[in-house]
C-alpha cells in the first residue's frame, strides 16, 4: 500500500513540469517576472509589455505545450498560442494595430506643416546606422534590417518586418523595441540638452494654420496611393493606417472608427503581445546575440533621436529661429510619447512654451517614415 502511494507520488512528480524544468527556463521565468514588474510597477508601456511578459512566462513553463505545433499526422491539435501566433506570422496583427492607430491619429499638424515630413524622415537615421553596424558584427542583411528597425520606435512595424526577414530574432527585437519606447522620457532628454542650446529650446513657435476637412479626408487617400505605388511591400501597414484615419476623418462611420480605436485594437493587442512573448523560449532567447540586439537597438534609437534633432537645428537656422529644434526628436514613431517629451523639455526652458501640437507633426510623420523604411528594407532584402 505504501509502495503504491510512493509510486503514485513519483509518477505525479515525473509527469509534472517541475521535473522537466531547466536552469534556462528558470532564468526566463525570472525575466518574465521582471517585465511584469516594469509593466505594472513602473508603467513601462504596460498595454503591450504586460501581455508580452506573460507570454514569456507561459512559453517557458515546461510541458505546457502552448506553442507546440500539431503533429504531422494531425492526430491532435497544437497549443493554443501556436494558433494565435499565426496572426503574427502572417502579418495580420501588426496591420490591424495600424488600423487602430490610424483611427486614433490626427494628421492635421503634419498637413499644416508639411516640412514635418523631413523631420520624420531624419529621425529614421538610427535604422540605417544600426543596420551598418549589425552587418559589421556579422549579422546577415535580413537580421541587420530587423535589428535596425528598432530605431523607428514602432513596435508593430518592427514585428511586421522581423516576421518576414528574421523570425528567429522576433522575441529579442520585440522586447527591445517596446522597452526603449517606454524609456523615451529617460533616453531622449539628455540628447536633447546635449545637442541644443538653451536659447534654441526657448523658441516659441507660431500657431499653425487650421486644416480643412477636405484636406484631412484627401490625405489618407493620397498617401496610400503614393506610398503603395512606390513600395508595394508596405501596403498592409500603410493601407490599414490610412484606412483607420479615413474612418476617423470622414465623419460618416463613427461606429467603425470607435471600434477600430477601442475594441479591435485592444483585442489584437492582447493576442499580439502574448504570442510575441511566447516566442521567447529559453533555447532561442538566452544567446549572446540577444545582448548584441539590445545594445544595437539602443544605439538605433539614440541615433534616430539625434537625426531628428540635427535636422531640427538646421530648420531652425534656415527659418531664422522660428522652429524649435526640440520638435525634431519627436520624429521617432512613438506616438504621442515623443511629442510629449518635446513639450516637457520646451517648457523647462520656457514655461510659456507650448510645443505639443508642433511636435505631433514630426511624430505622426515618423509613423509613416518607419513604415516606409520597413518597406524599403523588405524590398531590398526580402526573400
Amino acid at each position: 500500500m505504501s509502495l503504491s502511494f510512493i509510486d503514485t507520488l513519483l509518477k505525479i512528480w515525473n509527469d509534472s513540469g517541475f521535473s522537466a524544468m531547466t536552469w534556462q527556463q528558470l532564468i526566463m521565468l525570472g525575466v518574465a517576472c521582471v517585465l511584469v514588474y516594469l509593466a505594472i510597477g513602473k508603467k513601462f508601456e504596460p498595454l503591450l509589455l504586460l501581455p508580452i511578459a506573460f507570454g514569456v512566462l507561459l512559453a517557458n513553463l515546461p510541458l505546457a505545450g502552448l506553442m507546440a505545433p500539431p503533429p504531422e499526422n494531425h492526430s491532435e491539435p497544437g497549443g493554443l498560442l501556436y494558433y494565435l501566433y499565426q496572426g503574427v506570422k502572417m502579418g495580420i496583427y501588426p496591420s490591424l494595430i495600424f488600423l487602430g492607430v490610424g483611427a486614433m491619429t490626427d494628421f492635421g499638424p503634419l498637413i499644416a506643416r508639411p516640412s514635418s515630413l523631413f523631420l520624420g524622415a531624419a529621425a529614421q537615421l538610427g535604422i540605417y546606422i544600426a543596420f551598418i553596424v549589425a552587418i559589421a558584427l556579422g549579422f546577415s542583411p535580413q537580421e541587420a534590417s530587423s535589428i535596425g528597425i528598432i530605431g523607428g520606435a514602432d513596435g508593430p512595424t518592427a514585428i511586421y518586418l522581423t516576421t518576414r526577414l528574421a523570425p528567429h530574432l522576433l522575441p529579442a527585437i520585440a522586447i527591445a523595441a517596446y522597452s526603449y519606447m517606454a524609456l523615451i522620457p529617460l533616453i531622449q532628454p539628455p540628447l536633447m540638452k546635449l545637442l541644443t542650446t538653451k536659447k534654441e529650446r526657448e523658441i516659441k513657435m507660431e500657431q499653425m494654420r487650421e486644416v480643412s476637412r477636405l484636406e484631412k479626408i484627401a490625405f489618407p487617400v493620397v498617401v496610400t496611393i503614393l506610398v503603395v505605388l512606390l513600395l508595394p511591400s508596405v501596403a498592409p501597414l500603410v493601407g490599414m493606417l490610412m484606412l483607420g484615419n479615413l474612418f476617423r476623418e470622414s465623419g460618416v462611420v463613427e461606429r467603425l472608427s470607435n471600434t477600430a480605436q477601442n475594441a479591435l485594437i485592444n483585442i489584437v493587442t492582447i493576442f499580439l503581445g502574448t504570442t510575441v512573448g511566447a516566442t521567447a523560449v529559453a533555447e532561442r532567447f538566452l544567446r549572446p546575440e540577444t545582448l548584441k540586439i539590445i545594445a544595437l537597438g539602443l544605439m538605433a534609437f539614440m541615433f534616430s533621436t539625434i537625426g531628428g534633432l540635427l535636422l531640427g537645428k538646421l530648420m531652425c537656422w534656415l527659418s531664422g529661429g522660428k522652429i524649435n529644434p526640440l520638435i525634431g526628436s519627436a520624429g521617432v514613431s512613438a506616438v504621442p510619447m515623443a511629442a510629449r517629451v518635446s513639450q516637457v523639455e520646451g517648457q523647462k526652458a520656457n514655461p510659456s512654451n507650448y510645443l505639443l501640437m508642433h511636435a505631433m507633426g514630426p511624430n505622426v510623420a515618423g509613423v509613416i517614415g518607419s513604415a516606409v523604411a520597413a518597406g524599403f528594407l523588405l524590398a531590398m532584402f526580402g526573400r
